[in-house]
C-alpha cells in the first residue's frame, strides 16, 4: 500500500512533467516556427541580393555564363541559386551542369514564380524531382535582359538539423529541469510525510487513551492548523470523558452503595442499568442491559408498575414477595426518569423484611408484656380483694400476702431484666475485660444454684478441658449469662439427671457449653430461642415463675463480650447451649 508520502511524490513529480512536457512542447513549437521565418526571411533576403547582384553587374546572354554566375552566387550565399527566363526557362542552376539545366523542366508555372511574377515574392515548400528532396523555394524578380526571375533553394533537411540542435538543447534543458523536480518533489513530499505521519503517530496515541497533549509542533500552514484543532477537540472530548467518567464512577459508588435497589429503564422500555442490591432482591442470575426490561424483569406486578409509568400514568407503591424467597417483602415504586417518561424511569426496591420483622416483635414484645404483667397484677388484685372483704382467716389471709408477694416479685423482676436489655441494647453497661478462671466460674456458678437442683435430686459435672483454663470476659456479666444457662437446664431437666458444664478450646476462642438430658427443643424453635418472650411448646413450657427474658439477656451479654451463644439438640437427647468467647491472652 503506498504512503501518503509516495502518493503526494508521484503527485507533485507528474505535475513537474506535466508542467516541462507543455512547456517543451510550446518552446519547441515557437521556435520552429521562428527558426522557419528566420531562415526564410536569410533565403528572401539572399534572393533580393542575388537579383541587385545580377541588375548591376555585367550583362550576361549565354547560359554558360549565366550558369557560371549561378554558380558563384550559390557559393556566396550557400543555397541553390536557380536563373529563370522570361518564359520559364531555366538558363542557370549552381547545383545542375548545363547538361542537366537543358534537361529541366519549364519552370513557369512553378508557384514561387507565379507569386513573383503576381507580387514581386513567391515562396514554396515541395519535393524537388531533380534533387530528389524536399526543398524551400524563394523567387524574386530580376531586372535583366536575360533573366526575369532569381531563385534561391534550400534543403529542409538543412533546416531540420538546425530544428534538431534547438530540440536537443531544449530536451536537455528539460532533463535538467526533470531532475531538480524530482528532487524538490522528493524533500517536500519527504517533509509533508513526515509532518503527516507525526500527526497520524499522536492520533494512534490518543487512540491507546494516551491523551496528555502532543509536544511536538506541527507547522503553521494547512496540516498544522488542522492537526491543532484536530488536537484541541480530542482534549476537549477527552476532559468530557474524563467529567463522564468521574460522574460515573460516582454514581456507581452511590448505587453500588444504596441498600434499596435501582432499576433504570429507557424510553424504549429497555433496560440501562441494575445495582447489585436489586439483583439480590429479585434473585436476578443475569441481567441483560440494552434488552427489553421484561426479559430479566419476570414479575408481572413490577412489569406492569413500570409500564404504567412508561405509559404516563402514576401508580402507586406496589408490595411483593419475590418467589424464590416468599419470607421477604419488598416494596416498589416507580417514576419517570428526570421527571417525564421521555426519559424512561427509575424503579427503586425497599427490601422492608427487616422492619416487619422488627414491627412484629415490637408488637408481640407488647403483648407479652401486657400479658405477663397483666397476669401477676390480675392475681394481686384479687387476692387484695379478698383482703379488703374481711371474710379471709388469719392463715388465708397470710397465704393471700404470701401470694401477692410472690407476684409482686415477679414483676419486679420482669421489670429489672426489661431495664437491662434496654441498657444493653443501647450500650450503656459498661464492660470491664480481664483474664477469667474459668474453673471458678463454673463452680461459682453451680454453686448458686444447686439449692434447686437438690429439690429436683439433679447432678452437676464440670469438665474443664487443657487450654481452656481462662477466658477474656467481664465476669460478673459472663457469670450473669452462665447462671442463666444453668438455672434454666435444672428447670427443664428430669429429676435424677446430671447436668454437664464443660469447656474446650477451639482455635482462638473458648466454648462452654450447659448440656441436659430434658425433653430437647423442636428444630422449628431453635432460631427463635432467644427471641423476647418466646415460649416453646407446652412439654418445656412449665414455667416456674421466670420473666421469659432470661436468653435473651444471655445474647445480649454475650455479643457485648464479641462473642456468640448458640443451641442445639443432643444425638443422645437434651438439650445443649454454648458461649463461644475469645479466650484470654497467654
Amino acid at each position: 500500500m503506498r504512503t501518503f508520502q509516495t502518493k503526494f511524490f508521484v503527485a507533485a513529480l507528474s505535475a513537474a512533467v506535466l508542467a516541462l512536457t507543455v512547456a517543451g512542447a510550446l518552446f519547441a513549437t515557437t521556435m520552429r516556427r521562428q527558426i522557419d521565418r528566420r531562415i526564410e526571411s536569410t533565403l528572401v533576403a539572399e534572393a533580393r541580393l542575388a537579383a541587385e547582384l545580377i541588375a548591376r553587374g555585367t550583362p550576361l546572354s549565354t547560359v554558360p555564363e549565366l550558369d557560371d554566375e549561378a554558380d558563384r552566387i550559390g557559393q556566396l550565399i550557400g543555397a541553390r541559386t536557380t536563373f529563370i527566363a522570361p518564359d520559364g526557362t531555366v538558363v542557370g542552376d549552381s547545383f545542375e551542369t548545363l547538361q542537366g539545366i537543358a534537361a529541366m523542366e519549364n519552370h513557369a508555372r512553378r508557384p514561387e514564380v507565379l507569386d513573383a511574377r503576381a507580387t514581386g515574392l513567391g515562396r514554396a515548400r515541395r519535393y524537388s524531382a531533380t534533387l530528389k528532396m524536399d526543398m524551400l523555394y524563394v523567387a524574386v524578380p530580376v531586372q535583366h535582359p536575360s533573366i526575369a526571375f532569381v531563385r534561391v533553394a534550400l534543403p529542409l533537411t538543412d533546416v531540420g538539423n538546425q530544428l534538431q540542435a534547438v530540440l536537443s538543447a531544449t530536451m536537455t534543458a528539460l532533463g535538467l529541469a526533470l531532475v531538480g523536480a524530482s528532487i524538490i518533489a522528493f524533500v517536500i513530499s519527504q517533509r509533508i510525510g513526515r509532518r503527516v505521519r507525526l500527526v497520524a503517530d499522536v492520533a494512534r496515541r490518543y487512540q491507546s487513551g494516551d491523551l496528555t497533549p502532543a509536544p511536538l509542533g506541527f507547522g503553521d500552514d494547512e496540516i498544522g492548523a488542522v492537526a491543532r484543532a484536530l488536537d484541541r477537540s480530542v482534549q476537549e472530548v477527552g476532559r468530557r470523558l474524563a467529567e463522564q467518567a468521574r460522574d460515573r464512577s460516582r454514581m456507581e459508588a452511590i448505587l453500588t452503595g444504596m441498600v434499596e435497589g435501582v432499576i433504570v429503564v429507557d424510553s424504549h422500555a429497555r433496560l440501562q442499568l441494575v445495582n447489585d442490591a436489586a439483583r439480590q432482591m429479585l434473585k436476578l442470575d443475569e441481567v441483560g442491559i440494552g434488552r427489553p426490561y421484561v426479559e430479566t424483569l419476570r414479575l408481572p406486578a413490577v412489569v406492569e408498575l413500570v409500564a404504567a409509568v412508561l405509559f404516563g400514568r402514576t401508580p402507586d407503591a406496589l408490595q411483593f414477595s419475590p418467589p424464590r424467597d416468599p419470607q421477604r417483602t419488598i416494596i416498589a415504586r416507580a417514576a419517570p426518569a428526570a421527571g417525564a417518561a421521555e426519559h424512561g424511569v427509575v424503579l427503586v426496591l425497599h427490601d422492608i423484611t427487616d422492619l416487619r420483622r422488627a414491627d412484629q416483635i415490637r408488637r408481640d414484645f407488647v403483648a407479652n408484656v401486657s400479658h405477663e404483667l397483666r397476669t401477676p397484677l390480675t392475681a394481686i388484685r384479687g387476692y387484695v380483694e379478698a383482703l379488703t372483704d374481711g371474710n379471709a382467716t388469719p392463715e388465708e389471709s397470710r397465704r393471700f400476702i404470701d401470694v401477692i408477694g410472690r407476684h409482686a416479685l415477679r414483676m419486679e423482676r420482669l421489670v429489672k431484666d426489661l431495664l437491662r436489655l434496654a441498657r444493653l441494647d443501647a450500650r450503656q453497661e459498661p464492660l470491664e475485660l480481664v483474664s477469667c478462671d474459668t474453673r471458678g466460674l463454673a463452680d461459682a456458678v453451680v454453686a448458686d444454684v444447686t439449692p434447686a437442683a437438690v429439690e429436683r435430686h439433679q447432678r452437676f459435672a464440670v469438665r474443664i478441658e487443657p487450654g481452656a483454663e481462662s477466658v477474656r470476659a467481664d465476669p460478673a456479666k459472663l457469670h450473669d449469662a452462665l447462671r442463666n444457662l444453668v438455672a434454666n437446664a435444672v428447670t427443664y431437666a428430669p429429676a435424677q439427671t446430671t447436668i454437664l458444664v464443660d469447656a474446650r478450646r477451639v482455635d482462638h476462642r473458648v466454648e462452654i457449653s450447659v448440656s441436659d438430658r430434658g425433653p430437647g427443643i423442636p428444630e422449628e424453635d431453635l432460631s427463635r430461642l432467644f427471641e423476647r418472650f418466646y415460649r416453646v411448646d407446652a412439654s418445656r413450657a412449665r414455667d416456674p415463675g421466670g420473666t421469659g427474658l432470661g436468653l435473651a439477656i444471655v445474647k445480649h451479654l454475650v455479643e457485648l463480650h464479641g462473642g456468640n451463644v448458640r443451641a442445639e439438640n443432643r444425638p443422645e437427647g437434651g438439650a445443649k447451649f454454648t458461649i463461644a468467647l475469645p479466650a484470654a491472652r497467654s
